[in-house]
Formats: structure tokens, sequence, C-alpha cells
């Protein structure tokens, strides 16, 4: 079944579009699928599933934190966790950066990050304000061993996936926005936005990065 969806979703989507796998408690054998069905990123929103599952899968992919840093501190942190991942999608403010840029300059390693834009202004979620977010970035920047590589969102969950639409609009034209402003070390590559409902009007508002967990693995039991 995995390995179906997995197909079926890859010849659905463009082909600059990257699928991500979001895994959350999802088994090692489940994983493997995906990846083997041509999964190249696997998204993890809490370390005890990452503890669970990466020593059988190791380096098989490319490993991205899509969870909420604030609950995850302790452990994201530590340096076993930030030789792991290849990317964190979630940076949603520059007090998390500059706790991942010290711990990342004692590996000695520059952390691929993306800032997590608020794109619904819900008080409840985590993630930079729109209208914040260029500020956040250019403090950001400075620091030496994070590379800004793009935005995230997550936006306001709906049944129907249109209504999504306005705030996946708004981040990329934030995202546009800040591309141009050829701010150092920040390189708007990265759009990452959408999941199982919304992935489809996500690619047409320009996300290159889709986090899609239900339609590939199923629901959970």
């Amino acid at each position: 079944m995995i390995k179906n969806n997995v197909e079926n979703i890859l010849n659905e989507i463009p082909e600059s579009v990257e699928l991500e796998a979001a895994a959350k408690t999802r088994t090692a054998e489940e994983i493997m699928e995906a990846i083997e069905a041509g999964v190249k990123i696997i998204g993890e929103n809490y370390i005890k599933d990452v503890k669970n599952v990466y020593s059988q899968i190791g380096k098989k992919a490319k490993w991205h934190f899509i969870g909420t840093i604030s609950t995850q501190k302790h452990d994201i942190l530590k340096k076993k966790f930030l030789e792991i991942f290849d990317m964190i999608e979630t940076v949603d403010s520059f007090e998390t950066a500059s706790q991942i840029d010290e711990k990342c300059r004692n590996i000695d390693k520059i952390m691929p990050v993306l800032i997590e834009i608020n794109s619904g202004r819900e008080p409840q979620k985590s993630g930079v304000m729109p209208e914040d977010a260029e500020n956040v970035i250019k403090k950001i920047s400075k620091l030496k061993n994070i590379k800004i590589m793009g935005l995230m969102t997550m936006g306001p969950r709906f049944g129907n996936p249109q209504d999504s639409r306005i705030y996946f609009k708004e981040t990329k034209n934030l995202f546009e926005k800040i591309k141009q402003h050829s701010i150092p070390n920040v390189e708007m590559k990265y759009l990452s936005m959408g999941m199982t409902n919304s992935y489809k009007v996500a690619i047409e508002e320009g996300a290159n990065i889709v986090r899609i967990g239900t339609k590939i693995f199923g629901e959970r039991s």
C-alpha cells in the first residue's frame, strides 16, 4: 500500500516539488517502504520517534525536523540529534535560532533552516507573524552556524483545502519579497507548504516541498 501511494503521488506532483513523508509515530518498516518507493525526505515531529527509527534507517534519506521546537528543545539541541537532521523547518524566533546556532557551532555544523510563518496569525500556534518575518530573518541571518533556506507554513486547518489558498498565497508573496532583498546568508530556495488534504492547492501557490503523511501511510491506528 505505502509503495503504491508514494508512486501515485510522485507521478502526480511536478518534478520540481519534493515529497516529504511526514512520519509521525510511523515504524521503521513503514518509513523504509516509503524510501524504497522513492521518498527522499523524512519529516519527524517528535524526537522520541527519531530515537525509535533512526538506528534502523540511518542516512538512507534526508531527515527534516517539522515539529514545534519549544516542546522538543531539551532533546533537539543535543549533539546526536543536530547531527541527524539535515534541516529544521520550524525555526520560529531569533531566540530559538540562537540556541541552534550555539549548539551547531560546538559540532562545527551549519544547519539549514526554514523560518516558520504563522500565516493564519493564530495566537495559539508557533511561527513568526508575516509582518515580522523580514526583521526576524535579518537578525537570524547574522548567525554563523545557521543558513536560512526558505519558509515553511502550516496554515489553519480546514476541511476544504481551498480555504487554505489565501494563507499559502500570502506566504509565497512573502517568500518572493524576501528573495528580492538578497539578504546575506539567506537563500530563498524552499517553500514548504501543504499536507495530505491541501498539498495540491499548496503546489498551485508555489510550494516546492509538500509534507504528506496520511496519504502515504494511511490513517494512524
